[in-house]
């Protein structure tokens, strides 16, 4: 069973620089936690989500954990400064998934995204396995039912696979049925992708869905084709899986990648999504605190979102 709680207040601490001046300010001093699970009362603000799952990564034979991301990448972000655009930050709590009931927990985050988006927030969602691109795109899809919601997946893998259940590998698949079943049309970009690391048969089912591939060796001059990808969208989902990053810069993930895209590339196609007026949802997935020893994934990971939250326009 799936179940919500409220986030642990614990782990939002740093240092207190607060005697130096007024603005000397961290994450954790100007977000704003919620001890209920009620959008309605954060309206323009940004809400985040923890999805504490990987069955979807068990499932798909990786390497299990990323369950405990969320707590572990709130207390990489706390001590980061607080800047324009962090004070819009409300933690609204965990989506814990205990059990094998992946379906269920999908569902939840669904219901949960969409009621935060028609409460006029938007979603920031720490993972979890990339499973929860189906629970957090769904959300979107349902809350915009007119509109074109284009997904921007950074990624190594197109998680288009095929399979007799959901898994961390099948996400995109599942949206692009759940747009064929609302008769709309599935926009999806897919930017870093490893050729090495995707079948024939994954690469034929993206052309098939017509999905925009760059791949990880053209990523530094993918910058136009992303900004005509956004120009014809009305809202933008961006799931950002962290195995798209080098592994050197990012191990601590269910499957790192020998070669990937490094850390000021992706940020640099991140930003014009952030000054789009159109991003609507985002998440950050397969962050893996068991093999993070030393910590410095989750400061790679917090600083992506501190990014993303700081520029989101």
């Amino acid at each position: 069973m799936t179940h919500w709680e409220p986030a642990d207040a614990n782990l939002w601490q740093g240092r207190d620089d607060s005697a130096e001046a007024e603005n000397a300010l961290r994450l954790f001093q100007t977000i704003a936690l919620s001890q209920t699970f009620s959008p309605e009362h954060y309206r323009d603000k940004l809400a985040l989500l923890g999805f504490a799952c990987d069955e979807g990564v068990k499932r798909n034979h990786g390497r299990p954990g990323a369950a405990g991301a969320p707590d572990a990448l709130r207390k990489a972000l706390a001590n980061l400064a607080s800047h324009a655009g962090h004070e819009r930050l409300v933690d609204m709590g965990n989506f814990l998934a205990p059990t094998a009931d992946l379906e269920g927990a999908q569902q939840a985050l669904r219901e949960a995204v969409a009621q935060c988006q028609r409460a006029g927030m938007r979603t920031f969602v720490l993972g979890g396995g990339h499973e929860t691109a189906f629970g957090h795109g769904a959300g979107v899809l349902d809350a915009f039912p007119g509109q074109r919601v284009g997904i921007v997946n950074f990624d190594a893998h197109l998680d288009l696979r095929f399979a007799e259940r959901p898994t961390s590998g099948t996400p995109f698949r599942q949206l692009a049925q759940l747009c064929d079943s609302q008769q709309r049309e599935f926009h999806y970009a897919c930017l870093g992708v490893s050729r090495a690391a995707n079948t024939q048969a994954l690469w034929d089912e993206a052309q098939k869905r017509k999905v925009l591939i760059v791949e990880d060796l053209q990523c530094s001059e993918a910058l136009s084709q992303l900004t005509a990808f956004i120009k014809t969208m009305d809202k933008i989902y961006l799931t950002v899986d962290l195995d798209v990053l080098p592994l050197w810069e990012m191990p601590a993930v269910s499957a790192p990648a020998a070669l990937g895209v490094p850390l000021a590339t992706l940020l640099r196609l991140i930003a014009p999504l952030c000054l789009s007026g159109k991003l609507q949802a985002v998440d950050m997935v397969e962050y893996n605190p068991r093999f993070d020893h030393d910590g410095l994934a989750a400061r790679v990971a917090a600083r992506i979102g501190w990014q993303i939250i700081h520029g989101w326009q």
